[in-house]
């Protein structure tokens, strides 16, 4: 009778516990239905018919635990973004480039601490000695040869080499500033550093990345790209918005140089990369130590930005990440250290914003871990500049005419329009260039200064002992202090 009560005791037992257990799985199976469906909402913009879109990876604990894609790959053949589709990543890659030269200086090869002309020569000396680890932590005061490019009129859409892109830095007589009294984001610093890597170690970058940090991570869907000519399996096109009448256009660059971009990869295999930061499998622990230690100015100023890599908090949580930008493809790598926890956003349309998305997910992940979100500071819009002021036609006529820059190659042509002062650029064959600032009108503000529109470029014109205008200085966003001279009114 006791053994029979024992085993009915038992079995109830035993049923109870499958029955929790049970239960627990099912509420475990909703939680994670809930947070699936959270993350496809940050993603449900990119789902209609048509659209280009992204592809998600969430890496937690050495796995990927959501992986999804979001959109179309390529619109003319209606192939859909999956986790293998592969991108480039724009500045995202520079932390490989930064990885590079690491293990470049573990291999007793270089010392972040040389000067960088001791690798590259023929840079200007500008009087003060300039290093790799201020190209590294941007910091170097050498002027963003992205922009330098955008205001000779050269085209992302056109073939560029390292040459084209070397020759242009070269040409530049004047820093943004004293080396490491400032930090700027520039793209000269990491496309030297891919010149740098190849000058030490006699392979490109693309071949030095690839067999001392992709093959050896089985990364084997991600290269640098640095022929436009060459095919990439399962590559994604990239897209802009069409302005007017709706659609995309194609938006894919043909720049070969690479170091500050030009990394081309997939969710998955940047897990790979990821975990690496965890068990230290390229380079150790001092490698790892080193990558993520954040710049320093030269008046002890700590900066946000370490080599390659940003470093900061967000809601209350330790974050390492960079964003990544070029044509129409835009990416973001999220990693929350102290969480073993990663997001992974990759894009083919400018408007994607997958920096904002991947915090997005983030906060579905780790929500209940974070601090509440701070409401963002109100700024008010204006147009024009605070000092902006009205000028006669004939005021404006003293600022028309040619002016021509050695260090673009290029002249500016300014032109009295009906009292409003319009620029365009003319190559060196006398044609006019399509660029970002042809066409545009410079609106007048105080003390000979001219802005455009948008407030991106400030035209500082100079004046001669006659008072009459006799050139200008150009200062756009990473790049300052360009000096165009008059050459014809």
């Amino acid at each position: 009778m006791q053994m029979a009560i024992r085993s009915r005791m038992s079995s109830g037992f035993w049923a109870g516990a499958m029955i929790f257990s049970m239960l627990a799985v099912a509420t475990e199976s909703h939680a994670q239905d809930k947070k699936t469906a959270a993350v496809d909402e940050v993603f449900s913009d990119l789902t209609k018919t048509g659209s280009p879109g992204c592809a998600l990876g969430v890496y937690r604990d050495g796995k990927i635990v959501y992986s999804k894609g979001y959109g179309l790959a390529n619109l003319e053949e209606n192939v859909a973004i999956t986790p293998q589709s592969v991108f480039d990543i724009g500045s995202t890659s520079k932390q490989f480039t930064a990885a590079s030269i690491l293990l470049l200086e573990k291999q007793g090869k270089l010392s972040i601490s040389d000067d960088i002309r001791k690798y590259l020569p023929e840079l200007p000396d500008y009087g003060q000695k300039i290093t790799v680890l201020q190209l590294l932590n941007h910091t170097s005061g050498l002027r963003d040869y992205l922009t330098l490019m955008e205001l000779a009129g050269i085209n992302i859409d056109g073939v560029t080499t390292d040459e084209d892109a070397l020759q242009m830095i070269v040409r530049q007589k004047a820093l943004n500033f004293a080396p490491g009294s400032d930090w700027l984001y520039s793209n000269t610093g990491f496309f030297l550093l891919s010149v740098i890597v190849k000058r030490v170690s006699g392979k490109s970058l693309r071949e030095f990345a690839g067999e001392n940090i992709f093959t050896p991570l089985e990364m084997t869907h991600t290269q640098y790209r640095d022929d436009h000519t060459s095919l990439i399996a399962n590559r994604a096109m990239a897209y802009d918005v069409k302005e007017k009448g709706g659609g995309y256009s194609l938006d894919v660059s043909y720049f070969e140089q690479t170091g500050d971009g030009a990394v081309h990869t997939s969710v998955e295999d940047l897990q790979k990369w990821d975990e690496n930061f965890y068990n230290g499998r390229i380079g150790g622990k001092d490698f790892l130590t080193e990558i993520q230690e954040v710049g320093k100015l030269n008046n002890g100023k700590l900066l946000l930005y370490a080599k390659g890599l940003r470093i900061e908090d967000y809601r209350g949580l330790h974050t390492v990440s960079h964003g990544g930008s070029w044509g129409g493809y835009r990416a973001e790598l999220l990693r929350f250290p102290e969480q073993h926890f990663s997001v992974a956003c990759l894009c083919n349309v400018e408007s994607a914003n997958p920096s904002k998305r991947a915090h997005q997910v983030a906060d579905v992940f780790l929500g209940e871990l974070m601090k509440p979100r701070s409401a963002a500071p109100q700024t008010e819009e204006r147009n024009g500049f605070i000092d902006k002021v009205e000028m006669r036609s004939d005021d404006m006529s003293a600022f028309a005419g040619d002016f021509w820059s050695d260090e673009l190659r290029v002249t500016y042509r300014l032109e009295n329009v009906k009292g409003r002062l319009m620029l365009n650029v003319i190559g060196a064959d006398g044609t006019r260039r399509a660029t970002s600032i042809s066409g545009k009108e410079l609106v007048p503000g105080m003390h000979d200064i001219f802005r455009t529109p948008n407030q991106k470029f400030t035209f500082h014109f100079s004046r001669d002992a006659k008072g009459e205008v006799n050139g200008f200085t150009l200062d756009a966003g990473r790049t300052r202090g360009l000096v165009f001279g008059r050459v014809s009114r």
